[in-house]
């Protein structure tokens, strides 16, 4: 005969095996502790030392000079200036989503391939 705890565990194990995945009591903590990783990334990433707002402005050529200017002038970057400046333009727009207009997709968009063209990495 099954005493209260064995029959606990048969009831969380068939619970287990028709759901497919494992009840814990951290999984809630965890998913808002990891809420914000991409806003940690951004403040204390070594990839570069980027001007506040650097993403709001509307001009694709200044935001591509601001990038190059600061991915230059870094010293927390490990990559060279280029990577490191199109991987935060790239890491802004994916973090983004769906929040992001479409009008400012494009201009962020405009903006890699000017850096591309101020780097000399225009493609043909």
């Amino acid at each position: 005969m099954l005493n209260f705890g064995d029959m606990m565990a048969t009831k969380a194990g068939a619970r287990r095996r028709a759901t497919g995945r494992r009840k814990t009591a951290w999984a809630g903590s965890k998913a808002k502790a990891g809420r914000k990783w991409s806003q940690r990334v951004t403040e204390r990433s070594d990839a570069l030392d980027l001007k506040h707002g650097i993403f709001t402005l509307k001009d694709p050529r200044r935001i591509a000079a601001l990038l190059k200017r600061s991915a230059e002038r870094s010293r927390r970057r490990k990559s060279e200036p280029y990577r490191s400046a199109m991987s935060m333009l790239t890491f802004y727009l994916n973090r983004a989503g769906k929040a992001l207009p479409s009008a400012r997709k494009k201009i962020l968009q405009r903006a890699k391939d000017e850096l591309r063209r101020q780097f000399g990495r225009a493609q043909a």
